[in-house]
């Protein structure tokens, strides 16, 4: 006999702003918990100095928690000069230390220098996995593991502020972008170090910056709802955002009912107006657009499945 799984069985997506201090996992954990969620999942983890958004998939949304993870982020970014650390921010230790002496013009243009498509080396403190393992995990054994460097983009970087050794800045990157290493090359390039000591993410995708909510929101939530004996599900759950919020900037391929059959049981089908091949593409269902799910273009323009909703859904 199958194992009844703890929780409440909801789909959608919550737009979380994560305290510094605690893990994305964390965060996660206390969430769920509030929801009383069967099942959910995080889209990219934050730094625990880290802050702001970070989307929550709860349920059917968890299958598509990975375009999340290829989204572009924005970033909020205070930087200290002349102290270079071994995690690159304030939650390190303090490697070296040296004179600060940079003019503003000198700081601009090594700011501008990262505009544009770069290769960068991730932090040996990142959640990127070496044979099973995350790299932080060997570097707190001081194990340094070879990484290889990868391309990622930043679409703007703004200053916002530079006094008292102090650089903040705003920037738009692609995914896999880490600011700590941007900050940590900054100080290298002004040749006085640097680590970051704040940084917020104001931006995942398109998601609204106002739906975001606090874990003492949400808690808050949960006990005004028991203490008035209303289910706390009619209150929580009004803050989700659709399962298709993850793949919303894909573009749509509509289908009928009974190709949509077809579809939740992996066949491709075909379709009156399909993208070019190899497009990735978000699949709804008749006049109402109901969603089941994402496919690809196949070479003979067909509707592939790739990934979609539990048949059970569409029963």
């Amino acid at each position: 006999m199958a194992r009844r799984r703890k929780g409440r069985p909801i789909n959608g997506v919550i737009l979380v702003d994560k305290p510094t201090g605690i893990s994305s996992n964390d965060t996660l954990q206390k969430v769920k918990r509030i929801f009383f969620a069967q099942k959910a999942g995080h889209t990219g983890a934050l730094d625990p100095l880290a802050t702001g958004m970070l989307p929550l998939c709860f349920g059917e949304a968890t299958k598509f928690s990975q375009f999340l993870l290829d989204s572009d982020k924005r970033y909020r970014v205070v930087a200290k000069l002349g102290e270079r650390t071994d995690t690159s921010d304030s939650d390190g230790e303090v490697v070296e230390t040296r004179p600060v002496n940079v003019e503003r013009d000198q700081l601009e243009a090594c700011i501008d220098s990262f505009r544009g498509t770069t290769d960068q080396i991730p932090s040996m403190y990142s959640a990127l996995k070496y044979q099973g393992r995350k790299l932080y995990e060997y570097a707190r054994e001081g194990i340094s593991i070879p990484r290889e460097s990868r391309k990622i983009t930043v679409y703007s970087v703004e200053l916002l502020r530079f006094d008292n050794n102090e650089v903040e800045m705003e920037l738009h990157v692609s995914k896999g972008t880490y600011i700590r290493t941007i900050v940590d090359d900054l100080g290298e390039m002004l040749g006085c170090g640097a680590h970051v000591t704040y940084l917020r993410r104001t931006g995942v995708s398109n998601f609204p910056y106002e739906r975001m909510v606090t874990i003492e929101q949400l808690q808050a939530m949960l006990d005004q709802a028991k203490a008035d004996e209303i289910e706390p599900g009619i209150v929580l759950d009004a803050l989700l955002l659709p399962t298709d919020t993850a793949v919303q900037d894909l573009p749509e391929v509509n289908i009928t009912a009974e190709a949509a059959v077809h579809v939740l049981h992996g066949n491709p089908v075909s379709a009156e107006v399909v993208p070019a091949e190899g497009t990735l593409v978000r699949i709804t269902v008749g006049e109402e657009a109901e969603f089941i799910g994402v496919g690809t273009i196949d070479a003979k323009g067909m509707l592939a499945p790739k990934r979609v909703m539990a048949n059970e859904q569409q029963e």
